[in-house]
C-alpha cells in the first residue's frame, strides 16, 4: 500500500511539473534558454521537483550519491514543510493576482494545493522518530537561503524576479526584506508545529503498540 501511495505521488507530481514545463515553453515570451532558466527560478517548481525526487528515491531505494540526502525521513519532514510553504504563499499572496484557466488552472491547483496536501498525508502516515531529529531538519533551511541568493543574484543581472514579493526594483529593498522575514518566520513556526505534531503521533503509536503487546 505504501509503495502504491509513493508511485501515485510521483505520477501526480511528475505530471504537474512536465505539463507546467510544456505550458511555459508553449507560451514563452523569451528565448528557450531564458524560459527554461525562469522555469527553474520558481520555488514552486524546485520544491515540487524535490517531492518527485524524494518519491523516486524511495520507490527505487536509491541511497548513493546525491540521492543519499533524500533517502531518509528527515528529508521528508523538511520537504513537507517547504511544499506547505509553497501552498501557503500561493493561497495568501499569489492566488488573487492572476486567474489561470483551463489546463493552467488544473496544474496550478496540483502544484500549489493537491501535491502539498498529498505530501502532508504521506508524512503523517509514514512518520517515525528519525523524521524528528532537529539538526538534520534545520540544516535543510540552507535550501531556501541558497534559493534567495540565486533569485537576487540573477534578478540583479537579468531583471527577472519570479515573485512580486521578491521584486526589489518594484517594491523596494525594505519591503522585500520584510516579506522574506515573514516567510522565514512562518517557515520556522511550521517546522516547530510539525515537530510537535510528529512527537504526539509517535508517542500515541508507542502507547498503542505497548497496549497491543500487553
Amino acid at each position: 500500500m505504501k509503495n502504491k501511495f509513493e508511485i501515485l505521488g510521483l505520477i501526480i507530481t511528475g505530471f504537474a511539473l512536465l505539463t507546467q514545463f510544456y505550458l511555459i515553453i508553449e507560451n514563452r515570451q523569451a528565448s528557450i534558454t531564458e524560459t527554461i532558466t525562469r522555469f527553474f527560478s520558481f520555488f514552486t517548481v524546485l520544491t515540487n521537483t524535490l517531492v518527485a525526487l524524494f518519491f523516486i528515491t524511495i520507490i527505487f531505494k536509491l541511497k548513493q550519491g546525491p540521492f543519499k540526502i533524500l533517502s531518509n525521513q528527515t528529508a521528508l519532514t523538511a520537504i513537507t514543510t517547504f511544499i506547505l510553504i509553497v501552498s501557503l504563499v500561493y493561497q495568501f499572496a499569489l492566488r488573487g493576482i492572476w486567474q489561470p484557466t483551463g489546463m493552467q488552472y488544473l496544474i496550478d491547483e496540483l502544484l500549489h494545493s493537491i501535491v502539498p496536501l498529498y505530501v502532508l498525508i504521506y508524512w503523517l502516515f509514514t512518520l517515525d522518530k528519525s523524521a524528528l531529529e532537529l539538526k538534520p531538519v534545520f540544516t535543510w533551511l540552507l535550501y531556501p537561503m541558497f534559493y534567495l541568493l540565486f533569485v537576487f543574484t540573477r534578478g540583479y543581472f537579468s531583471g527577472f524576479y519570479p515573485y512580486p514579493f521578491l521584486n526589489i526594483p518594484e517594491i523596494g529593498l525594505i519591503n522585500t526584506l520584510q516579506n522574506i522575514l515573514v516567510i522565514i518566520g512562518v517557515t520556522a513556526i511550521l517546522f516547530s508545529i510539525m515537530l510537535f505534531i510528529g512527537k504526539i503521533i509517535i508517542s500515541k503509536r508507542t502507547v498503542s503498540i505497548h497496549q497491543e503487546e500487553n
